[in-house]
């Protein structure tokens, strides 16, 4: 079973959901699921954007941190970018989150490219990610 993590309420921050004490939806998922039997998919901008919610002086290392703590294992990425401006969503390779340093500090053995506000065409918008992690990644 593959658990994805698409939403803010995963790891608090903007329109997080904290069921009590601070704990959220994600706490409760990593808890309980059997790391047996599922595997972990992280949207790298939500992550990012919980750990900027949350005023963690950097955001990677938040993820990062989100990532190690979960006994499930992740093995796959949804890959977007974030714009430097408003914090919506970019195309990958276009905003500024750092992924080279995601990518190196933990390997996956899938890459979704995706952006749910494209700036271009969503063809467009899967060859500038396709065009972006032959560079930064392969």
């Amino acid at each position: 079973m593959i658990c994805p993590h698409f939403s803010p309420e995963s790891t608090e921050g903007r329109g997080h959901a904290d069921l009590g004490g601070g704990t959220t939806p994600w706490d409760i998922l990593t808890a309980e699921l059997d790391p047996r039997s599922v595997h972990l998919e992280i949207d790298i901008y939500w992550a990012v954007t919980g750990g900027i919610g949350r005023g963690a002086a950097d955001p990677v290392k938040f993820t990062l941190d989100v990532m190690r703590r979960a006994p499930q294992r992740v093995l796959q990425y949804h890959v977007k970018d974030r714009h430097a401006a408003d914090g919506d969503m970019a195309d990958l390779g276009t905003g500024t989150i750092d992924f080279r340093r995601i990518f190196d500090a933990h390997r996956v053995q899938e890459y979704i490219v995706e952006n749910d506000t494209p700036d271009i065409t969503p063809r467009r918008t899967a060859e500038v990610g396709y065009d972006y992690l032959r560079r930064v990644r392969f």
